[in-house]
């Protein structure tokens, strides 16, 4: 199916789908997650609710919410086409805690000029600085109003799956599937942001060998690889003393976490690295004189470099005991996800139907590799193997966040030449 064979009407839904699902407030807490709590936030439950009712409006019957939220519906396949190879999709229902993800008010911007767009608070959209936009001009794209995320990642993903079924259960004036198809099983699952996606997964469920998150960024962007991710949480102890009477025998344990976070090599930081390069993220330091807690992000795509940066983060964290006396530190590392490419790769079709699916479409589809993960890395880990599609996206975790509806519906064409490609194998 090419891009042009999805009409004006479908489109209209698509965004209208993606209108509706961004104004549910759906953000994740880490903290609660990292306690075991999945959905940790009641709110993303709405949405899951939500999607279950849409499904059963198009027809669909085999439709269930776990107790931890997670959406599980499989549409059964078409006459005929019962030996066909199962095929998955999934998409992640929460967003970021980072940003505000709470009364987001999109704003929809019609054939868009190419020119630079202002929104409110001080938030402006700059071609210049955002080489997409430049390729955007003439398409229907999606911003925030600036207060707030949009919420694309992955709001987008789930209008682009739910557009996809919509088209797939449609029949024609004599009652027969205009799209003949295998069984096809989807899952939208709680608190990808925190990282626990995966943890509470119906994995049972599944019949597909194979599946596909839609949980990617511009089009026609694939993705078969990602990081290796680790948390890393340095604790130290001080000595906490009258800070009027404090000299010498006080030790600051905030002194101490940030003396540590400034150790931290800065040309390996997010903000400095892109690519394959890996880096170390500080993501909170709180405490007090006597104790403070440091979290970190380890991110790398080989297994060698994750181990180089797991010890350097130790050295360091004992470096800065060392040079203040009557301090002690422990260092905590967890594992969060691994690299999928090698799973992936011993899967071979998986992707060689994903790359045909994209071009079928017209577009010639872009291997990148993932600067952080998904629920399919995750998924890959535990057996089914699952890449990663593109959803328009662009500017993730941000009040500069922005969708293109052009490229939400190339990825509607992707999923269902993908559905149909099973036919073929």
């Amino acid at each position: 199916m090419k891009f042009q064979d999805i009409n004006s009407q479908t489109t209209e839904n698509l965004l209208n789908r993606f209108l509706t699902y961004v104004k549910i407030h759906t953000t994740s807490d880490s903290a609660q997650a990292d306690q075991g709590i999945i959905p940790s936030t009641k709110r993303q439950q709405v949405l899951a609710e939500t999607l279950v009712q849409e499904l059963k409006n198009f027809g669909i019957t085999d439709i269930s919410i776990t107790e931890n939220s997670y959406v599980c519906a499989r549409i059964p396949a078409t006459k005929g086409m019962e030996k066909v190879p199962a095929v998955g999709f999934l998409a992640h229902m929460d967003t970021t805690e980072e940003v505000s993800g709470k009364d987001v008010k999109p704003n929809v911007i019609r054939n868009y000029d190419g020119n630079i767009i202002q929104l409110n608070h001080g938030i402006v959209l700059n071609p210049a600085e955002d080489f997409a936009l430049t390729t955007a001009k003439g398409e229907t794209i999606i911003t925030t109003d600036g207060s707030t995320l949009l919420g694309a990642d992955d709001k987008a993903g789930i209008a682009i799956i739910m557009t996809a079924i919509e088209l797939l259960t449609q029949k024609d004036s004599e009652g027969n599937p205009i799209h003949p198809h295998g069984t096809v099983e989807i899952l939208f699952s709680p608190d990808e942001e925190t990282g626990h996606g995966m943890d509470k997964v119906p994995l049972e469920w599944f019949t597909a060998k194979q599946c596909y998150t839609v949980d990617g960024g511009a089009a026609p962007e694939i993705e078969t690889e990602c990081f290796n991710a680790w948390k890393s949480e340095i604790h130290f102890t001080g000595k906490s003393l009258h800070t009027g009477a404090a000299r010498p025998n006080m030790v600051n344990a905030i002194t101490l976490a940030s003396e540590f976070v400034a150790f931290l090599p800065r040309q390996e930081s997010p903000e400095t690295t892109d690519g394959y390069q890996g880096f170390f993220a500080p993501m909170e330091i709180q405490g007090h004189i006597e104790t403070a807690d440091v979290t970190l992000f380890l991110r790398d795509f080989e297994t060698e470099g994750m181990e180089r940066r797991k010890k350097l983060v130790e050295d360091l964290a004992n470096i800065v005991c060392k040079k203040n006396p009557g301090s002690s530190v422990t260092v905590k590392h967890t594992q969060q996800y691994l690299n999928m490419k090698e799973k992936i790769s011993k899967n071979p079709l998986v992707i060689a139907n994903l790359e045909k699916a994209v071009r079928q479409t017209g577009l010639e589809p872009k291997f990148i590799p993932i600067r952080g993960g998904t629920d399919g890395s995750r998924l890959t880990e535990l057996g089914i193997p699952c890449p990663n599609i593109f959803t328009g996206g662009h500017n993730f975790h941000s009040r500069y966040e922005w969708a293109s509806l052009t490229q939400m519906v190339f990825g509607v064409a992707t999923l269902l030449n993908l559905i149909a490609l099973q036919t073929d194998n």
